[in-house]
């Protein structure tokens, strides 16, 4: 039996599905994934052939939409799904979901699924009701491969509502809602907080995402400048990149954000853990998730978790209990519970208790999967 993998970009297929990929293998199925810009990670494509994993190179634009490219990549996969011949298929992120799935079905694999994890860019501001040319079309896509796939999961019940009130998902479309990629929760271990000169819970606080606007980036750093002005003392650390996202932050913000010291800028790393070990309080003011991973494994180490009021978001954090939600776009709100727990250090700690108990009860990577592979027939 074969289990093809289809992904827009290769260091996820490790870092987001490795695990579900160790549990598909180890039920004896062979492994095959699709993904582009092989030659751009060759430390990963490594890592995945020496599992064992066939790995296959798919000429896919990760953004941008240009119908000819898109064509090609759509061509090329339902060829090399024609060549393996796998008996399933799951494909994750827009392009995947959308040509992947397409191409699965034109080339008649027998079990076919897609994974919504995360909404984006294509779906900004469409509660309004105001959608733009390029939206629409993605919209119109989505809604074509979906009818191809045998099932559909969301990793939050926003996103499943959202596509079912838009017509991109048939109501009797079998759907399932998962919680999130999951956490591994031995590699993500409870460590101490950090403490201050005098013995106490430091105030620092952590941000871990794609430099977009529309992961609330600005909404952080217009937070720590005013929480800076009360409490010089309080530390706030940022870990990301800016990528060619067209809500992508601009290097000049950063420069300014790092050289007035509001934000302590890690860069890019392939291992978080240092950053939450050095921070007493996660925050993610995120505009929309699918469910956020970064948020799973701070939860996992202990950390009390500061984030928004939307989807995928709202999963994570019960309100008064492990962290505080916040309104989106709201700095005035994220500052306040900022401060809420810098005058009350001791709710940093039972806060920070009670999601490293929340992580091993609802997000253990080990569950979330046993879940996906039974919905999908697979035990």
């Amino acid at each position: 039996m074969k289990f093809l993998m289809i992904s827009s970009f290769l260091p996820s297929v490790l870092n987001f599905r490795g695990k579900l990929l160790e549990a598909v293998h180890s039920q004896g199925f062979a492994i095959h994934i699709l993904a582009p810009d092989l030659q751009e990670f060759p430390e990963e494509l490594k890592q995945l052939q020496a599992l064992g994993y066939q790995v296959h190179e798919i000429p896919m634009q990760r953004t941008g939409t240009n119908p000819v490219a898109d064509l090609k990549a759509l061509k090329a996969m339902y060829r090399l799904i024609g060549s393996i011949q796998p008996d399933y298929v799951l494909s994750y992120t827009i392009k995947p979901v959308i040509y992947g799935t397409l191409a699965a079905w034109l080339a008649k694999v027998p079990q076919r699924f897609a994974l919504i994890t995360g909404l984006g860019y294509a779906f900004q501001n469409v509660e309004s009701g105001k959608r733009s040319l390029f939206q629409k079309m993605v919209h119109g896509l989505y809604a074509q491969a979906l009818k191809h796939a045998h099932k559909v999961f969301f990793q939050n019940p926003d996103d499943l509502k959202l596509f079912q009130e838009m017509h991109l998902l048939d109501a009797q479309k079998p759907a399932v809602v998962v919680n999130g990629s999951g956490v591994n929760v031995q590699d993500f271990e409870l460590v101490p907080l950090p403490l201050n000169a005098q013995n106490k819970v430091k105030a620092s606080f952590l941000l871990i995402a794609r430099l977009l606007g529309d992961k609330g980036v600005r909404e952080y750093a217009h937070a720590a400048a005013v929480i800076k002005a009360r409490h010089p003392e309080a530390e706030f650390h940022l870990v990301g990149w800016i990528d060619d996202n067209p809500s992508a932050i601009s290097p000049q913000e950063l420069e300014r954000w790092t050289a007035d010291k509001t934000l302590n800028y890690w860069g890019r790393l392939s291992d978080v853990r240092p950053a939450i070990a050095a921070s007493s309080v996660y925050v993610l003011p995120s505009y929309r998730e699918g469910t956020p991973r970064t948020v799973l494994e701070a939860m996992a180490m202990g950390r009390a978790v500061i984030t928004t009021d939307a989807p995928g978001c709202r999963e994570t954090v019960v309100d008064g209990d492990n962290g505080y939600l916040v309104a989106v776009k709201s700095a005035d709100e994220l500052a306040q519970a900022m401060l809420r727990l810098i005058e009350n250090p001791e709710l940093i700690a039972a806060m920070g208790q009670r999601s490293r108990e929340i992580a091993l009860n609802k997000y253990d990577v080990h569950q979330v999967n046993k879940h996906m592979m039974t919905e999908m027939g697979m035990l």
